[in-house]
């Protein structure tokens, strides 16, 4: 994680770690278009609203749009996540934003929609998962 990232809260160490690792795994998952592995970045019980207003309510759900929208329209598209603010909201629950930038399948940086993430990450039984989250697509910056 960068050294760059707003952290609000007391956000142990040890949480940033976990939190980017889930952060991490839906980047690899996304560029890899696996849509299996990009749902068990998800709690089970999850509400997720993706860049086209889509919303999703539970890692089923999630893993079955994928599929084939990883086929189709989000077959040559690919993306780095870059943590920059974390926010504490109670123990073990952090709100996480995230800015996603274009990239090609080497992870050069293209021209493209960037989106604006807000990840609310939390501990589950399982891990460390994404309990609710916004994707919103914006235009790449001018110049």
């Amino acid at each position: 994680m960068s050294s760059d990232v707003l952290v609000v809260g007391q956000v142990p160490e040890s949480v940033r770690a976990a939190v980017a690792g889930v952060v991490k795994a839906l980047e690899q998952a996304f560029n890899d278009k696996d849509p299996v592995a990009l749902s068990e970045q998800f709690a089970e019980r999850t509400s997720w609203s993706n860049a086209i207003g889509i919303r999703l309510d539970d890692r089923k759900a999630i893993a079955e749009f994928s599929g084939p929208a990883m086929k189709s329209f989000l077959r040559d598209s690919y993306a780095r996540y870059e943590i920059v603010k974390l926010l504490e909201l109670a123990p073990r629950v952090i709100a996480v934003n995230v800015v996603q930038t274009p990239t090609d399948a080497a992870g050069e940086t293209v021209d493209g929609p960037r989106g604006a993430t807000l990840y609310v990450i939390a501990e589950q039984p399982d891990g460390w998962k994404i309990v609710v989250g916004q994707n919103t697509a914006v235009d790449a910056p001018a110049g």
